[in-house]
């Protein structure tokens, strides 16, 4: 069986699983591979581990072009995606309007679910968010950490906490069932992401990366990545 293999960021999990089909209709290929905190994808494809395509911020991929582990003419955005807030699907949802309604909604919450706060986008901004507000060292002992978004939403979800909240990316909010997207972060605490896919030096299959990488950000694509949560890319482009 031919399968193409990808590191890829949590974020773009749910719009790789909506593309699986028409890639392997296209190409005869599988698509395997991990996705998780980009640091620790990236580390992955540095230490070694087989992969055709990343799919990681625009940064780490440039600074993987860099370090010769990603082709830098393949490189393309696939969309912004924003940090927000998700509740337990049923639970009430609190109004974030602005950094102060989101200090309220924190400190009110006995469970607060959150992917890796060294390793991952939206971990590592959480951490600052919560310095930023001035509650870090109030809300420390009701962080529940996970190795990704995607796993804390999964916990959030499943959480028996009496008013949970979580934050993570949207895109990783929207692919989780049960759990609900309340919103974005609010003006001042905000965070937009670019995610950018590129084909590796190492590439087994550097055609079918590319055949992915149009997929992913072509413009047949548009209302699948807007569904699946990104932001632009693209297909913002008039042909």
């Amino acid at each position: 069986m031919s399968t193409l293999n990808i590191l890829s960021g949590g974020a773009a999990q749910g719009l790789v699983g909506s593309l699986t089909s028409a890639f392997k209709g296209l190409t005869g290929f599988d698509i395997a591979g991990e996705f998780g905190a980009v640091g620790a994808m990236a580390d992955k494809l540095r230490k070694g581990t087989p992969a055709d395509v990343v799919i990681l911020t625009a940064a780490l991929v440039a600074k993987l072009a860099e370090e010769k582990l990603v082709v830098a003419g393949s490189m393309a955005d696939v969309g912004l995606v924003e940090t927000a807030l998700a509740f337990r699907t049923g639970d009430p949802q609190t109004t974030v309007r602005d950094a102060a309604d989101l200090r309220e909604a924190l400190l009110a919450s006995d469970a607060i679910f959150v992917p890796d706060t060294r390793a991952s986008t939206a971990g590592i901004h959480v951490a600052n968010v919560l310095q930023q507000l001035g509650v870090a060292d109030e809300v420390s002992a009701r962080l529940r950490i996970f190795p990704n978004g995607a796993t804390a939403m999964r916990e959030l979800a499943a959480s028996e906490a009496r008013r949970p909240i979580g934050c993570t990316q949207s895109t990783e909010i929207i692919s989780t069932k049960g759990v609900t997207l309340s919103g974005s972060l609010p003006s001042g605490c905000e965070l937009a992401t670019m995610y950018t896919a590129g084909i590796t030096t190492a590439a087994a299959h550097p055609q079918r990366a590319q055949d992915l990488i149009g997929l992913l950000t072509g413009a047949g694509q548009h209302e699948q990545r807007k569904r699946a949560g990104f932001i632009g890319g693209r297909d913002q482009v008039p042909a």
